[in-house]
């Protein structure tokens, strides 16, 4: 193994851990109450697979070709974008992308140059690090305290150097469920216009919003694009449709940076998406984008199963977080190795996300997407496990 290549592995802890974890043989057997990942374990939105089912059938021989970004799919998008926003999003400025993944890694490589800092918030999704590395930047992070997990601009301010090209924000936040309100994003806003003009170049912000329309008990998840003009918003349509295989995501300039910037950074996306692997999605899911771009898994069931679970989780002393938006809850550990706990629990055939894996040591994480019969026998489970503790 290439230096380099041992480095990167280094930016990867949840896979090490989950390459000797039961998971892998017994995720999917009967009986197994599984809140480890944000997957499906109920069928489909039908109006998703029918629009799929319509959308396969070819209509003339160059169907499944090669393609770019097509005008239905950005358009879709960016419509998305001004309904939610209230800005006027041009469907130029939209890139799609093989989900929200890929937009991350595009938007990345199209802004650093070696050597650049980007700074990104802990706890974070798996692979910030890994993709700020790969694109031969300098990951630099910061912590969400709890039990709030809100950007301290202090903080911020204080980690911004001549070399920090971009600030990677993720809000609704995976996994801590927040959603940043609009004087959070103003502060954060605040910070990065005065480090601009400090240093005297632009520093953008890349705003991961995979989770914008899981937003819970009737609430809106602000943009940080309505609040810092050199955004470039990453989505993936795979959250809100609870279908993550199905890779179809976008990169979207803000109208707000400046016009002939745009277009330098148009150029810049482009030869990024190629440098990424062909770093588009997949000809049917481009087309289908018009039909599906609305669907929304059921909110309140995510609800219901959130406010059977995290009264019953406190109750038991395991000081659960109340989610405002995504899909996932995180619990402290009643000892202070996670991963071991975690360990336990699988013993019971219960598994959950390890804090330490995502940064966060001494919590764990569980995604509602589980079944409403899993949420329910989780809750037993979860007493047993605690007992030898409080014994």
């Amino acid at each position: 193994m290439t230096s380099r290549i041992a480095t990167l592995q280094q930016s990867l802890p949840f896979f090490e851990w989950y390459g000797t974890s039961p998971h892998q043989e017994r995720g999917g057997q009967p009986g197994v109450v599984d809140l480890l990942f944000g997957n499906p374990h109920d069928m489909p939105i039908p109006a998703y697979v029918e629009a799929l089912q319509r959308h396969a059938l070819p209509q003339h021989p160059g169907w499944f070709a090669y393609m770019f970004d097509d005008e239905g799919a950005t358009g879709t998008a960016a419509d998305g974008l001004r309904r939610h926003t209230g800005m006027d999003w041009d469907a130029d400025d939209i890139a799609m992308t093989n989900g929200g993944w890929g937009a991350i890694a595009v938007g990345i490589r199209a802004l650093v140059e070696p050597g650049d800092e980007v700074i990104y918030y802990d706890p974070p999704w798996f692979f910030y690090d890994l993709l700020i590395r790969g694109a031969e930047a300098t990951p630099v992070t910061l912590r969400l305290e709890p039990p709030r997990f809100s950007p301290d601009p202090a903080a911020l301010a204080a980690a911004i150097t001549p070399r920090t090209r971009a600030v990677l924000l993720n809000t609704p936040h995976n996994p801590t469920g927040r959603i940043l309100d609009d004087a959070e994003l103003d502060a954060v806003a605040e910070v990065l216009r005065a480090a601009s003009d400090r240093h005297g170049r632009p520093i953008y912000l890349l705003s991961d919003e995979a989770y914008r329309l899981i937003a819970l008990d009737g609430r809106r998840a602000p943009s940080p694009a309505e609040h810092y003009e050199r955004t470039l918003v990453l989505y993936s349509y795979g959250k809100q449709l609870l279908a993550p295989g199905q890779r179809i995501g976008y990169l979207a300039l803000s109208p707000r940076i400046p016009a002939e910037e745009r277009a330098g950074l148009r150029e810049a996306v482009r030869i990024a998406q190629f440098v990424n692997s062909f770093s588009w999605p997949n000809a049917l899911l481009q087309r289908a984008l018009p039909d599906i771009a609305d669907l929304v898994i059921d909110i309140p069931t995510l609800e219901r199963r959130r406010d059977r679970l995290v009264p019953a989780l406190a109750e038991l002393g395991y000081e659960p977080t109340t989610p405002e938006g995504t899909f996932y809850v995180l619990a402290r550990s009643p000892i202070e190795d996670d991963i071991a706990f975690a360990a336990r629990l699988a013993e019971d055939d219960v598994f959950v996300l390890p804090g330490t894996t995502i940064n966060l040591p001494g919590w764990f994480r569980i995604s509602l997407t589980a079944s409403d019969e899993m949420i329910e026998a989780s809750i037993e489970r979860f007493a047993a496990a605690r007992e030898p503790v409080r014994a």
